[in-house]
Parts: structure tokens; C-alpha cells; sequence
């Protein structure tokens, strides 16, 4: 998905908004979402399109997305593309207002950090193309910074590891689609 999941999404899909700042509107990215959450999501979504094709991207695959074929620490301008600690005003803000990265995805740094479909580990030893997260943990990663993370936070690599229940404005999700 080219953004993350809207607010308006999230209720047409599941009928109410669980958001923080629902007075951002719908084309705010919905938070306070569970990872638990995002998978009635999905489930829910997946079961009105009559298809079994949407889910949470792989931690792997959200940052080759996110790279967009880069190799800084970020896909190009930071303050260009993403909302965080030192212009958010710490809140979210409209997916899709601040440029996207080479490939047209937008607020892949910043906004809202977002739930990976990965058990949080330790990366493999050696080179490893694609790389499958870890067999079981007590996180799910999370990946993109936020609206209250500093700019280091934001970077392309950076991870952080949070409970899959654990709901907060921080936390939402874009979604990836199988063929």
C-alpha cells in the first residue's frame, strides 16, 4: 500500500476509530492499533473482498520498500518526507502530504511507526536474501519512526520492538498485498 492505513479505512473496515487523534480526520493514519489488531483487520478486510491476499509486510520486505533502492540512512530528504519530533507539532498528520520515497511510497519515515508481520530477534550471521524474522518472541517489530521520534529514529534500519498487544498513538500499519 502506498500509505498507511487511514483512519476512514479503518472504519468502513471495522466500524469505529479507535485513533487518538480522530480529529485529524480520515486520511489520517489510524493508531492506537494493536498488532492483534491488524490482524482482525486484515482477517476482516481480506473476508469483504472475498480474497486472502492482504497482510502485514515482513520486517525485510518493509525496509527494501522503504529504501527505495537507496542506501542512506534515510530515501532522501527527511524533512521533506516525513513528519517527526521537529515538525510533526507531536501529532500525526495526513498520510500522503510530504513527498514520497523513489518508489511513490509515502510516510515510510515518520508519522507513525508500523507494525511488521516479524516476531522481533536477532538478525541471521552472514548474508541472507529476503530473511524470515524470528520463530517466536514476546515483540512484534515495528518499523518507520514517528511523530515523536527524533530523527535518528526514522532511519531506514531502525527497528524497535513492542508487545503485540500493546496499543498507543504511535503505533499503526500500512498493508502488503500477495499477488
Amino acid at each position: 500500500q502506498t500509505t498507511e492505513v487511514t483512519q476512514g479505512q479503518w472504519e468502513r473496515v471495522m466500524g469505529s476509530n479507535p485513533s487518538h487523534f480522530k480529529n485529524c480526520g480520515d486520511n489520517c493514519p489510524v493508531e492506537k492499533v494493536s498488532w492483534e489488531d491488524c490482524q482482525q483487520f486484515i482477517r476482516k478486510l481480506n473476508g469483504m473482498e472475498e480474497t486472502r491476499k492482504y497482510r502485514l509486510p515482513t520486517e525485510a520486505e518493509w525496509e527494501y520498500a522503504a529504501r527505495s533502492g537507496t542506501t542512506g540512512a534515510y530515501a532522501g530528504d527527511l524533512d521533506a518526507m516525513a513528519w517527526y519530533d521537529n515538525n510533526s507539532g507531536s501529532k500525526t498528520h495526513a498520510v500522503g502530504g510530504k513527498a514520497p520515497n523513489a518508489w511513490g511510497l509515502y510516510d515510510m519515515h515518520g508519522n507513525v511507526w508500523e507494525w511488521c508481520q516479524d516476531w522481533y530477534g536477532d538478525y541471521p550471521s552472514g548474508s541472507v536474501t529476503d530473511p524470515a524474522g524470528a520463530n517466536s518472541s514476546s515483540y512484534r517489530v515495528v518499523r518507520g519512526g514517528g511523530w515523536s521520534r527524533y530523527a535518528g529514529g526514522c532511519r531506514s534500519a531502525d527497528r524497535g520492538r513492542i508487545a503485540p498487544g500493546y496499543r498507543d498513538s504511535l503505533l499503526g500499519f500500512r498493508l502488503a498485498f500477495s499477488a
